[in-house]
């Protein structure tokens, strides 16, 4: 077998058999297919597209490159929620901890932010003395103790995605659904949980920009998992303003911290009722959704889901007094308020514009060796449906840097406000089960 045979038979349009792809993705991992034959079958790919079965292989093998976590001797399912990213997207901070403490295992492996949208690790940083990379053995024995840990990637899984991914950024094969739905679903996979949520955003803070894309990649990825014989459903949540008011790291933690105890933005707290309700359906905990939001809702009332927030940060080496007084989190040197020029109903926010504010003020990493200012970001005072005066707060702009005017002034214009009414968006826009 050789790869210039594969490469023209993508090229022309063929469907790679299952030893094709083995040949490929086994090569290139082991270095005996070099990164220039690999761009050549990934532009491919990207022009003539992969049928289910081929995408379901390509994953498995991807899967398979390197090893696999064993959950297995965790009693009970265990869940876990990927989020395709976004700006103030801290879902996993809150909802981890809430499904936990409804009994279900929530085994969360997570990534870091590059570019306008943040990471989960980053904001579990943000926390002096946590620690979100750990040996497996160290990650079970904290789910098998309190049900719910977040974790960074170890570098033995999946190596195949690790050099595609890498290859794929710099050969401009990066929007490709075959490609990201088996570069996402091979890492969920690998992670050893049996059920699998997927948060599919769209907009122009997201990375696919339209609802009908998002669907598109959705089902595919959640046709990899049940292939796969995970349980995988998803939600489609709009990225056209961002999640909740906060954006930056420790801001974020603040903001799940308020949420946890029942008091966080409307459309957050949504996203993480209706999400939770469906992990507990996946989990066999809930007999359906509706059951799942009554025991979410109490597990809010009674402190216990924050109960779990606190146990896990403990577990994982974080200093609590931080998660017990979030008032002693390290504010920035400037707070400034950008307000509203003219009265009104906000209409848009570009998430876009905000994620990339908040990035150039310290909260973000243009690459991965920028080191992130904790403390930075944007709070935002009014969303989308949300009635101004003239001079009303639109958001608080937090940073160390003295060089912030023109900034705020990107800030200012990207909120457009209208003379009409205008409603509250729904936050959870389609559900596919299987």
């Amino acid at each position: 077998m050789r790869m210039v045979d594969i490469i023209t038979k993508k090229r022309d349009g063929g469907v790679l058999t299952n030893e094709e792809i083995d040949f490929f993705i086994d090569g290139y991992v082991e270095g005996r297919i070099p990164d220039y034959q690999v761009s050549a079958l990934l532009m491919a790919i990207v022009f003539k597209g992969m049928t289910n079965k081929e995408i379901v292989h390509l994953t498995d093998r991807m899967e398979h490159s390197g090893d696999v976590m064993d959950l297995s001797d965790i009693p009970g399912k265990k869940v876990d929620k990927h989020s395709t990213g976004g700006v103030g997207d801290k879902t996993s901070l809150a909802l981890g901890p809430m499904v936990a403490a409804c009994g279900a295992v929530v085994a969360k492996m997570s990534g870091r932010g590059l570019g306008h949208t943040g990471g989960t690790l980053d904001k579990l940083e943000s926390i002096p003395g946590l620690n979100v990379f750990m040996e497996e053995k160290k990650f079970k024995e904290i789910l098998k103790s309190n049900g719910v840990a977040i974790a960074g990637q170890t570098g033995t899984l999946v190596p195949a995605d690790k050099k595609l991914y890498a290859l794929r950024d710099v050969t401009g094969t990066v929007e490709s659904i075959p490609l990201i739905a088996s570069s996402v679903m091979s890492k969920k996979l690998a992670s050893g949980s049996d059920c699998i949520l997927l948060d599919v955003k769209f907009g122009n803070g997201a990375f696919m920009k339209t609802r009908e894309d998002a669907k598109k990649l959705a089902k595919i990825m959640c046709a990899i998992g049940n292939s796969l014989n995970r349980d995988t459903r998803a939600v489609l949540t709009s990225m056209d303003q961002p999640l909740g008011f906060a954006v930056g790291n420790a801001l974020e933690v603040k903001e799940a911290i308020d949420t946890l105890h029942g008091h966080g933005p409307k459309d957050f707290q949504d996203l993480c009722y209706q999400s939770g309700a469906i992990m507990l359906e996946q989990a066999g905990i809930a007999k359906d959704e509706e059951e799942g939001l009554k025991m979410l809702h109490k597990v809010v009332e009674d402190g216990s889901a924050f109960e779990k927030f606190r146990q896990m940060v403990i577990a994982q080496g974080g200093d609590v007094s931080y998660i017990d007084h979030p008032e002693k989190f390290p504010l920035s040197k400037h707070i400034i308020e950008v307000k509203a020029s003219k009265p009104g109903y906000v209409k848009h926010i570009v998430a876009l514009e905000i994620g990339e504010s908040a990035m150039r003020l310290g909260a973000g990493r243009e690459t991965f060796d920028d080191v992130i200012d904790m403390s930075a970001g944007i709070v935002l005072r009014k969303k989308v449906g949300d009635k101004v005066a003239k001079g009303d707060v639109l958001c608080v702009v937090h940073t160390n840097k003295d060089d912030y005017e023109s900034i705020l002034k990107d800030i200012e214009n990207s909120f457009t406000i209208v003379d009409g009414f205008v409603d509250y968006p729904p936050t959870v826009h389609d559900y596919i089960k299987g």
